[in-house]
């Protein structure tokens, strides 16, 4: 009995223990449970899902990888940032639906729009914008860079009407921008002929070849000499934004009477066009005259400012683009009331490091071009002295060369003159000879009359041997005598010739000298000069800045004159090339071109109405 009280009283704390096992396994079991849960719930949140999207620039591809919550604005922005983008208003990501245009909305996901489910999915980033004066608004180099790349595929793709000769004047700035200044050695004739500088419909227009286009592109980029890259694509810009169809989107649109129209959006204002003049504007609305933009499934209404005149509407062929249209107008008006507003805090200091850049990089240009106004110099200096010094090395072969002559000369002559020295004493002993068997002759007894005859006529002719023997001997002794001078005047020659070459070559060895100094400065084909980095701080001191402004002011007087220059050019090769003109080719725009005035007169004069009685006028069209 005591035994089994004292088995049970064991038994019980140890099933007391066994159950305590068995609850910790289940708790440690749930707990491993719960924590591979959180762990793979908190994987799933640190690897998101993603697409790809490939962004087309105007120059460039890039892809990127993107979260599916992403809204337009986080994609947009990571676009400006690689690009290194400030200046975003101006620009947005473009697609296509269904054969229609559409810009990514910046507050809805980027997979909520339209847009194919393919991946990668592309948009274009493009200007959707476009500033009223390029030279004030773009203060970015990367902002005029795809302004004008975007532009000038306009141009050439006929989207924007550009007449003949400033299509010319146009592709002389594209030309400069890749190019940089013309240099005959290197810009071969032949050089553009791989490169779209005119559209097809101008080259068409006219009988000429293409060497014929090249010789007067080539023409206009030797007189840009100087411009940088993003001087001559702001010039490029500058002309650009003059001709009647730049910034402006054109719609399809029918009035209430359901006329056909174009309704053209740009940074001015509305303009509205006939379908087959997109030239001139029959009517126009500045933004500042208009209160509201609203649409309703295809009708548009616009409010005008003065609240007395009636809204006018329009129908749009479709409802897709009558939202393009809102996006566009809004856009638009935005930037035309923020120009005429003090400029914001980001854009002064956009604009002032703009100047700041613009006020170096022109101190820069000009210290390069007095280092290479020194160089040239160096060189034409050098030039001069090695030609002085070839000079001189010709002057010393000249004069070696005689002084070689005159040695030989009085070699030769020495050597006559001992022959002839030789020749005379033989003379002089045959003379005394010849004496000598006369006094001899005489002195012998001529026995007979014939025989003293004989010899008497032997005589006679020994005496006129010895005479002859005589004049010859003083004949040979007189050339002795100046073959002897001869000789002296050589000798003196010689003497002359070795004092002349050791005074060239005194003279050559003063200006190899001179030379070695002068060829511690850097010849031109060796790029020996430095930026200097840190060595040149750039302080911006009162009297740069004054200077600063008159050159600034200059260059407007400057301007001035060669924009009255250029209008002549362009005159002048208008007319040089209206003889090549095909007429038969003419197209209905360059027609249209030849009567229509400049872009902001014809808008100044269209406004000149008021609201209401151009609001009628549209209605009534």
């Amino acid at each position: 009995m005591k035994n089994w009280l004292f088995y049970e009283t064991l038994k019980r704390p140890l099933v007391g223990l066994f159950h305590l096992d068995n609850n910790l396994q289940r708790i440690f079991n749930m707990a491993g449970a719960i924590a591979s849960r959180m762990s793979f719930s908190s994987l799933k949140r640190k690897q998101p899902k993603t697409f790809t999207v490939r962004i087309v620039t105007m120059d460039a591809e890039m892809e990127f990888n993107c979260e599916v919550k992403w809204k337009g604005k986080d994609l947009f922005d990571l676009v400006c940032r690689t690009l290194g983008l400030r200046e975003t208003w101006f620009f947005g990501l473009q697609y296509t639906v269904k054969d229609t245009i559409a810009w990514l909305k910046m507050d809805k996901k980027v997979l909520d729009h339209d847009v194919p489910k393919e991946e990668p999915v592309t948009f274009h980033f493009l200007a959707k914008f476009y500033p009223e004066n390029v030279e004030e608004e773009l203060v970015q180099e990367i902002t005029q860079h795809l302004f004008f790349l975007q532009v000038k595929k306009q141009i050439l793709e006929e989207k924007i009407y550009c007449p003949p000769e400033a299509s010319v004047l146009l592709a002389s700035y594209a030309v400069q921008a890749k190019y940089g200044d013309y240099d005959a050695s290197v810009h071969k004739r032949g050089f553009l002929a791989e490169e779209e500088l005119l559209p097809k419909r101008v080259i068409n227009l006219y009988q000429m070849t293409p060497e014929m286009w090249e010789e007067r592109i080539t023409a206009w980029h030797a007189e840009h000499r100087g411009r940088t890259r993003d001087e001559a694509e702001m010039e490029y810009l500058k002309i650009a934004q003059e001709t009647e169809m730049y910034g402006v989107n054109y719609f399809l649109i029918r009035n209430k009477k359901g006329t056909e129209l174009l309704l053209g959006v740009d940074a001015l204002g509305l303009h509205i066009y006939d379908p087959e003049n997109r030239l001139t504007p029959k009517t126009s609305f500045p933004w500042n005259e208009i209160r509201n933009i609203s649409y309703s499934d295809k009708e548009f209404t616009i409010k005008p400012l003065d609240k007395k005149i009636d809204v006018f509407k329009f129908n749009s062929s479709k409802l897709r683009v009558n939202k393009l249209i809102l996006q566009l107008c809004i856009g638009n008006h935005d930037l035309f009331m923020r120009r005429r507003k003090a400029d914001s805090l980001e854009v002064q200091q956009m604009k002032a490091q703009a100047r700041e850049e613009k006020a170096r990089k022109q101190m820069e240009r000009q210290r390069l071009a007095r280092e290479k106004q020194l160089r040239e110099e160096a060189e034409r200096t050098r030039d001069e002295l090695e030609r002085r010094l070839l000079q001189l090395k010709e002057e010393a072969q000249m004069a070696n060369d005689a002084l070689m002559r005159s040695e030989e000369t009085a070699d030769l002559l020495a050597e006559k003159a001992q022959i002839t020295e030789e020749e005379a004493k033989l003379l002089a002993q045959k003379a005394a000879e010849a004496e000598q068997e006369m006094q001899r002759i005489k002195a012998t007894a001529i026995r007979s009359e014939e025989e003293k005859r004989l010899m008497e006529q032997k005589v006679l002719e020994t005496e006129m041997l010895a005479l002859k023997m005589a004049e010859e001997s003083e004949r040979r002794t007189k050339e002795a005598e100046q073959l002897k001078q001869d000789l002296q005047e050589a000798r003196d020659s010689e003497r002359r010739a070795k004092q002349k070459l050791l005074e060239i070559t005194s003279k050559t060895a003063y200006t190899q000298a001179a030379g070695t100094s002068s060829s511690s400065v850097p010849p031109v084909d060796v790029p020996s000069f430095s930026m200097l980095g840190d060595s040149l701080p750039y302080d911006f001191k009162d009297t740069d800045m004054k200077r600063l402004s008159m050159e600034i002011e200059k260059e407007k007087v400057e301007y001035m004159e060669k924009s009255r220059h250029l209008q002549e050019q362009l005159n002048e090769l208008k007319t040089e090339i209206e003889s090549l003109k095909l007429k038969e080719r003419e197209s209905a725009m360059d027609i249209m071109h030849e009567n229509a005035g400049s872009k902001q007169n014809t808008i100044k004069k269209l406004t000149l109405q008021s609201t209401q009685c151009r609001v009628a006028f549209f209605e009534e069209l």
